[in-house]
C-alpha cells in the first residue's frame, strides 16, 4: 500500500491511487509489495526490506547512495494486529522527492499531511517536507511523554490514598501494572529519541550541498535541542517510574506486614488458652480438678483470664 502527495499552493494534496508516482513530492510506502518496490526501483529508488531496516549497525541505518540519503528511525506506533510497539521507519530523501517506508502506523504519518503547511518551513520542497515530518514526530514523542507523566501523577496519588484492605490490594496491583506499562512506553520513546537524534546529526553533516542548507540548518539545530530536552525529560520520568515502583511495592509490603501482624496477634491471644487446654487434656490419674464439679468452669475461667491478660499486656506495650 502507498500514499502519494504533491505540494499545491503550499499544501499537501493526496494523489489518486492510480496516479503517476513520478509527479509525487512525498511517497509513503506502508508494507510495500514487490510490485511497489519494483516501481520505485524503476524510479531510481532502492526500497529497503524490513530485515534491512531492522539492522542495528549505524552504517546500515544512515547512509547515502546514488545521491539519496537513507535514514532509519525506530518510532512507536500501532501495528497491523492492533498492538502498539516500536518499529523502524526509513526516510529516503533526494532532490526530487521524499520517500518513507514503514510497516506500522505511527500517528505523525496520519496527522502530518493535513497540517504540513503549519510546520516551521512549510512543505514546498522535499527537504522542508522531511523537516516538517520530523517536527511532527518530535511533537508526538513529547505528547507521549506528557501523557506518561500524567499517568504517573494519577497513579502515585492513588497509591497514597486511604482505602479498605480489599480495595487497597486491588488498587496497588492495578497501579503496578500501570507503572510498568508506562515504563515500557517511555523505553520505546527513549529509543525513538536516540534514533531521531542520530538522523538529525547525519542530516546536518550531509546538508551542506543542499540549496537551502542555510535556511535548514537553524531549524535542524532547534530540533536537535528539542530532542535533547525530551531525552532529559524521559530520564526524569524514568526516575519517577523507579520511585513509583518502589512506593507501590513498599505499600504492598506494608499491607502484607499488617496482615502478618494481625495473624501473629491472634495466635498470641490463643496461645495461653491452648496451653491450659493441653494441660487438662493430658488425663493423668492424679489430676484433682478432673474429678471436681467446678473443674470445667475453672478451666474456662482460666482461659478467659489468660486471654484477657495477654490482650491488656499487648495494649500496654502498644503492640496493638
Amino acid at each position: 500500500m502507498h500514499y502519494a502527495y504533491v505540494t499545491r499552493n503550499d499544501r499537501l494534496a493526496r494523489l489518486d491511487r492510480d496516479a503517476d508516482l513520478a509527479q509525487a513530492d512525498w511517497i509513503d510506502l506502508v508494507q510495500p509489495t514487490d510490485a511497489e518496490m519494483a516501481l520505485l526501483r524503476d524510479m531510481g529508488v532502492a526500497v529497503p526490506t524490513l530485515s534491512e531496516m531492522e539492522e542495528i549497525e549505524l552504517s546500515n541505518r544512515l547512509y547515502r547512495e546514488n545521491g539519496m540519503d537513507y535514514m532509519t528511525a525506530v518510532l512507536p506506533g500501532e501495528r497491523g494486529s492492533g498492538e502498539h510497539g516500536a518499529m523502524p521507519v526509513t526516510f529516503i530523501l533526494s532532490d526530487r522527492r521524499l520517500v518513507t517506508v514503514r510497516h506500522h502506523s505511527p500517528r505523525p504519518f496520519l496527522t502530518f499531511p493535513t497540517r504540513a503547511e503549519r510546520s516551521t518551513l512549510g512543505c514546498g520542497t522535499p527537504e522542508r517536507l522531511f523537516s516538517g515530518l520530523l517536527e511532527e514526530i518530535i511533537a508526538r514523542l513529547a505528547d507521549i511523554l506528557e501523557g506518561a507523566g500524567r499517568v504517573l501523577d494519577k497513579t502515585t496519588a492513588s497509591v497514597f490514598e486511604r482505602r479498605t484492605t480489599g480495595a487497597a490490594s486491588d488498587m496497588l496491583q492495578t497501579a503496578l501494572r500501570d507503572v510498568g506499562r508506562e515504563a515500557e512506553t517511555m523505553a520505546r520513546v527513549r529509543l525513538s529519541l536516540l534514533t531521531v537524534e542520530r538522523i538529525l546529526a547525519f542530516h546536518t553533516a550531509v546538508i551542506e550541498d543542499r540549496p537551502e542548507s542555510k535556511r535548514l540548518r537553524p531549524v535542524i539545530r532547534a530540533q536537535m535541542r528539542d530532542v535533547q530536552a525530551l531525552e532529559v525529560h524521559a530520564d526524569f520520568l524514568g526516575n519517577r517510574v523507579s520511585l513509583a515502583v518502589d512506593t507501590t511495592l513498599g505499600m504492598i509490603n506494608l499491607q502484607q506486614n499488617n496482615t502478618a501482624r494481625i495473624l501473629s496477634v491472634i495466635a498470641a491471644l490463643f496461645l495461653p488458652p491452648t496451653l491450659i487446654a493441653s494441660i487438662y487434656g493430658m488425663n493423668f490419674a492424679n489430676m484433682p480438678e478432673l474429678n471436681q464439679p467446678w473443674g470445667y468452669a475453672w478451666a474456662l475461667l482460666l482461659m478467659a483470664l489468660t486471654t484477657g491478660g495477654t490482650y491488656l499486656f499487648m495494649r500496654w506495650k502498644n503492640w496493638l
